[in-house]
């Protein structure tokens, strides 16, 4: 059970992240709000006015984090379903699809997540007649890891109507584009609200066990539907935290711009696809892949033109709500640059960065591409585990880019410098919610002059979630902020350099920096104590007693 206060609590015997004082060993709360930051010896003061003295035990004190990009229903039927994420061959996969099947059937449409062909030694995803075999007559649905192409089972492909007349349809292989949105439809139509609700839960749930105060969820009606986002928001509002805030990913000229607003959207945008992913090779790209299928076009998938991006951000930015598109390879991003440049030229540049529209992955950026979002006053909505998972020289991008075009995405240091906001997420379920693996990742990125310092790393992945949706004063522990921070159980703080050449470590407290866990890989992550969400505690480990 979650708990609503508007007691004074005071924290002490920790390590307070904070940059009202570097020192910091303790902090006040009263009601929602952060009161006092400071010494343990200064903290005596509150002590016997305080309704609750937490004694920290010399734990670690943050800001909560921020999952800038979520899709919460689908993550908690991974949770509590089929994931296939990790698994490590095609036969394996076959199995676990056909036990699922055995011990669920009588559920209706099954729904599974996470299979991913480039890590398996047969180096391809099930045939149809296979995926039939292991489904025992049952309709299936599997997304690919990166949620842009999808296994359907023939009971699922013969609910759905005109399915073979949708463009990515195929008779025997993975489906994409259309075609995989409209089996998607049907698959998550048959969702009761009961089934859609445990699966929100369980993901709200494992956010705050995780010490995430809140999560943008990014829906549409290629996603999701209006009535998921809906539910998701109004179960949201019923419980003390993690905070969802909404995007609806539609044009504004099929109606996106009213739809965000009547579901209380903060923004119209998010998933809103200006082309697909790598691992499906639907990410538009200027040159071809160097693993087109002999029936494929080599050029991934542009969905919008230039003209209807900037129709869009132009109805957006008039109607006071965010813009933000799906963009993963060079093509998609130079078509939203120049779409947002047309918005520019019609109301302005302040009217149009004043809205801080966003860009969602944006893996595959140039210098020239770089410098526009920072003209532009573009938020790049990034996942570091992307390159974590998929990155390196004999990653997925490499099989499907070439090791030297691999290699160039994902810029963060470059971005950074160019004074571009980054906000960090997940795309749960794409890659699992795991604040601090996301941090780790982008700190010891794969290719090293893309690395970011963890402490800059933590900041995108807290108050640059918050900045991303314009409320610069949170995700920061001082006095007068909202009180959404987390206690970790953690090894020697440090300050951690991006690059291992130069003097990447200190606990001089000479420096006044503060210091945040190692994070050097091998090293075992934070454990959450506790997690706070504007003064409630929404989660507690039996740890913390």
């Amino acid at each position: 059970m979650t708990e609503r206060t508007s007691r004074t609590v005071l924290l002490r015997g920790g390590t307070v992240y904070s940059p009202a004082d570097p020192f910091a060993t303790a902090m006040l709360i009263e009601g929602e709000q952060i009161a006092w930051v400071g010494s343990e010896g200064a903290a005596d003061a509150y002590a016997s006015v305080a309704d609750e003295v937490l004694d920290l035990a010399g734990a670690l004190v943050t800001p909560a984090f921020v999952d800038a990009h979520v899709h919460a229903t689908a993550t908690g039927l991974a949770l509590t379903g089929l994931d296939l994420t990790g698994c490590p061959s095609l036969p394996e996969a076959l199995r676990r699809i056909a036990d699922h099947v055995r011990d669920h059937r009588h559920e209706g449409v099954l729904i599974g997540h996470g299979w991913d062909e480039t890590g398996w030694p047969e180096g391809r995803p099930p045939t149809l007649a296979e995926l039939d075999a292991a489904a025992q007559g049952a309709a299936l649905y599997l997304s690919r890891t990166d949620v842009h192409s999808a296994l359907a089972s023939s009971a699922l492909r013969a609910r759905t109507p005109q399915l073979a007349e949708q463009p990515g349809h195929h008779p025997s292989a993975p489906l994409t584009r259309d075609a995989h949105h409209a089996v998607r439809r049907t698959a998550l139509a048959e969702l009761t609200d009961d089934q859609r609700r445990a699966a929100q839960l369980a993901t709200l749930e494992r956010a705050a066990a995780l010490g995430i105060a809140a999560l943008h969820e990014c829906a549409g009606p290629e996603i999701s539907s209006e009535h998921d986002l809906a539910a998701l928001l109004a179960l949201a509002a019923e419980q003390q935290g993690p905070e969802v805030y909404g995007y609806w990913g539609e044009l504004s000229e099929r109606g996106g711009v009213e739809t965000a607003r009547r579901l209380g959207a903060v923004g119209a945008g998010g998933d809103l696809f200006a082309d697909g992913a790598f691992g499906s090779r639907t990410a538009c790209l200027h040159s071809p892949y160097l693993d087109t299928p002999e029936d494929g076009d080599g050029h991934g998938t542009a969905y919008l033109t230039a003209a209807q991006i900037a129709d869009h951000v132009t109805a957006c930015t008039e109607a006071g709500l965010q813009a933000g598109f799906h963009a993963i390879g060079d093509a998609a991003v130079d078509a939203v640059i120049e779409g947002i440049r047309t918005a520019v030229d019609r109301l302005g540049p302040a009217r149009v960065k004043a809205m801080r529209h966003r860009v969602e992955h944006t893996e595959a950026l140039d210098d020239k591409a770089i410098a526009a979002f920072a003209e532009l006053g573009l938020t790049a909505s990034v996942q570091p585990a992307f390159d974590a998972a998929w990155g390196g020289p004999a990653g997925m991008y490499a099989q499907r880019l070439g090791a030297e075009r691999a290699a160039g995405l994902n810029p963060f240091a470059a971005l950074l410098r160019a004074g571009v906001p980054l906000a960090l997420g997940s795309d749960a379920p794409v890659t699992h919610l795991d604040p601090w693996g996301t941090v780790r990742a982008a700190a010891f990125h794969r290719t090293p002059e893309h690395r970011i310092s963890v402490r800059a790393a933590f900041a995108a992945h807290t108050r640059g979630g918050w900045r991303a949706i314009g409320r610069d004063q949170e995700g920061v522990l001082v006095p007068g902020a909202p009180a959404s921070y987390a206690v970790w159980r953690t090894g020697e703080l440090v300050v951690q350099a991006p690059d291992s050449r130069v003097a990447g470590w200190s606990t001089d407290p000479r420096s006044g920096t503060p210091g945040l866990p190692d994070l050097t890989p091998g090293t075992e992550l934070p454990t959450c104590l506790r997690t706070v969400v504007r003064g409630r505690t929404v989660y507690r480990s039996e740890l913390a007693g």
